[in-house]
């Protein structure tokens, strides 16, 4: 058990990656402003817009997690998406990603046409 108890925080590679480079152009950018520099400071605000580019990637390609609790076997931050596209995700909208349209039921009634030989 841990100090956050029983819970799925969503750790995934995605997420983690993402944070890295964001503390990373974080860390860089606020150097930057304490030296004065202008090229220093854009550096690390360019590495902050990265970090999201690269999070958004890793989520469309399967390290991410959709909204809402995962089943326990998914909580490793190693275990890739298995749904890879989410109808509510504003991220795999913003990918043009549409939800998935519901299959009409064959109505039984319904003949094949069939060409003529």
């Amino acid at each position: 058990m841990s100090a956050h108890g029983d819970v799925d925080l969503g750790h995934t590679v995605a997420g983690w990656s993402g944070t890295a480079l964001a503390v990373l152009g974080s860390a860089v950018a606020g150097t930057g402003l304490c030296l004065g520099s202008v090229l220093c400071l854009g550096g690390g605000l360019a590495v902050v817009v990265l970090a999201a580019l690269v999070t958004w990637v890793l989520h469309l390609a399967g390290w991410g997690k959709s909204s809402g609790p995962r089943p326990r076997a998914e909580w490793d931050w190693r275990v890739r998406d298995p749904m890879r596209r989410h109808d509510a995700c504003l991220g795999c909208r913003m990918a043009g990603r549409r939800p998935a349209a519901p299959v009409p039921a064959a109505d039984p009634e319904e003949q094949p046409i069939l060409a003529d030989a």
